[in-house]
């Protein structure tokens, strides 16, 4: 049982760490994806084809 419990706590760390770190990049991407769009539309306002 102990090291069933070692086991959980070495995995589980990491895993419980990279889940919480992917979660908050992507809604940081969204932001960025969001502001590539509206400044290509500004660029594509201001310089029609």
């Amino acid at each position: 049982m102990n090291d069933l419990l070692n086991i959980i706590g070495n995995v589980g760390f990491p895993i419980a760490v990279s889940v919480y770190l992917l979660v908050r990049l992507e809604g940081k991407l969204e932001v960025l994806t969001q502001s590539i769009n509206n400044l290509s539309n500004v660029i594509n306002k201001s310089n029609p084809a």
